[in-house]
């Protein structure tokens, strides 16, 4: 069934608006402390709850709902994959909610597999639709799944397999034509452990009906992609890179705005006046939180990068230097970015780019788009290991974490103050805490989705007292 034209004006205004941010519940300002395990710099929502059933703590007046957790049967005889991650919430045109979600399933993850441990659900698909196998006829099980939700009740009305045969798919980013970009994180080539070269993206219709065509779009290059974000007005593409150390931050002009199967130049983010300049900060003196960089881009040649050695070429070519990109999201005409471990204290940063009002055309460097270092942690409490975000209806960024200890969900306002979410209060058979993924808000703004990765691997909706839009 077709998206509604009404879910794309929403959910643009939901990610243009204006950054106005929860000014009203930050007036007090009251801070909690650290021995909480949490530091709030603004109010926000106040602080936690403990969750008596040991799932998520969330603030007073907020309640959450397992939607779909990892093991259990879905709609087309397969059971739901392990390993959720990214994640965008679409609506359709008879007003049901479509989330589409990502499993990053890594090479012999077989216990988390669609179709069970001993493959035998392979009979109920059409295994032409499996992108790649290894050489003994197992399939690779990334890809993504679809879950069809009642907008009042949340109750689960459809859910089945819609991409399968892909590697470590992390995280991606909704388009503007109502599809989902499912990103892999991984640079197998192949060889005894896969048939074909992995390190892609992938388009996945939110109106799917059950498994696609599985097409890598190769021109948007082959590298340990992250995820993506569109500018609305443009449809230019820029895409985030998970790799240690170094990565780039990238730009896709197709060569048909809104048809990224049709090719297109894929360039690397330099910063106007300092060639490969390291943005990490990880000796203290790099970038100051706050500072406006002019940027450039550069032309980057075989991106398709068989040696997966693109970012080393960009650095060398002179692109600035990034360290772990994560996740993106598009907001008032301009884009925020984490790095997770970048910053002297390895904790984190999110970084703006602003457009030049001449993106992608031959007059962009008259008026150059900018980069700006917008947070950077220096406590644990405060923020530790940023890794998805989206922009929150009422204008703030929601920010979950991936690091070591337990994993909050975050808020930051307009003036990169943080404030607490929520926690992940569950645990596995170890102690250890699994990572906050794919955050997302339905159109209407009434709920926020999000994925809990392992210990099972579930998707939550949470309700409350949101702020009101910010239009």
């Amino acid at each position: 069934m077709p998206l509604s034209r009404r879910h794309f004006l929403r959910n643009s205004a939901a990610t243009t608006l204006a950054f106005s941010g929860l000014a009203a519940l930050s007036a007090c300002q009251r801070r909690y402390p650290a021995e909480q395990g949490y530091f709030n710099q603004v109010e926000g929502f106040g602080h936690l709850r403990v969750d008596p059933d040991g799932l998520f703590d969330l603030p007073r007046g907020f309640t959450y709902e397992v939607i779909s957790s990892a093991g259990q049967p879905m709609s087309d005889g397969l059971v739901v994959p392990g390993d959720l991650d990214g994640m965008a919430c679409f609506e359709r045109a008879d007003g049901r909610l479509v989330l589409v979600r990502n499993h990053e399933l890594r090479i012999g993850e077989t216990d988390k597999s669609p179709f069970g441990v001993d493959n035998a659900g392979l009979d109920l698909i059409d295994r032409s639709r499996v992108h790649d196998w290894d050489e003994n006829g197992n399939p690779h099980i990334g890809g993504t799944s679809h879950v069809i939700l009642n907008p009042e009740t949340l109750a689960v009305e459809d859910e089945y397999l819609s991409l399968v045969g892909t590697i470590n798919n992390c995280a991606g980013g909704p388009t503007p034509w109502g599809s989902w970009l499912t990103c892999e994180e991984n640079e197998t080539n192949a060889g005894p452990e896969a048939g074909v070269e992995h390190g892609y993206v992938f388009e996945v219709p939110a109106d799917a009906t059950g498994l696609v065509e599985p097409v890598p779009l190769r021109a948007m290059g082959r590298f340990r992609h992250e995820a993506v974000a569109i500018d609305p007005r443009t449809l230019i593409t820029y895409l985030t890179e998970d790799r240690y150390e170094q990565c780039l931050f990238y730009r896709f002009l197709a060569n048909v705005p809104g048809d990224l199967a049709q090719g297109g130049r894929l360039q690397g983010l330099s910063v106007r006046g300092r060639p490969a300049m390291d943005t990490r900060n990880w000796d203290g003196a790099g970038v100051t939180q706050g500072e406006w960089l002019d940027v450039e881009w550069i032309d980057l040649d075989d991106v398709e990068a068989p040696n997966a050695d693109l970012a080393l070429r960009g650095i060398a070519a002179g692109a600035a230097q990034f360290t772990r990109g994560e996740g993106i999201w598009w907001g008032d005409n301009e884009c925020y970015f984490t790095c997770t471990d970048g910053g002297a204290e390895r904790l984190g940063q999110i970084w703006r780019y602003q457009p030049s009002p001449a993106e992608g055309e031959a007059g962009e460097s008259a008026e150059a788009g900018r980069l700006q270092l917008f947070f950077e942690s220096h406590d644990d409490a405060v923020m530790e290991r940023c890794d998805n975000l989206c922009v929150a209806p009422w204008g703030d960024l929601i920010v979950v974490e991936d690091g070591p200890q337990d994993q909050y969900i975050r808020g930051v306002t307009p003036d990169g103050e943080v404030y607490t979410i929520g926690r992940n209060a569950a645990s596995g058979p170890d102690g250890q805490k699994s990572e906050i993924c794919g955050p997302c808000f339905s159109p209407d703004g009434s709920t926020l989705f999000f994925n809990v990765q392992r210990h099972p691997g579930q998707t939550f909706a949470v309700r409350g007292p949101w702020p009101a839009r910010s239009l």
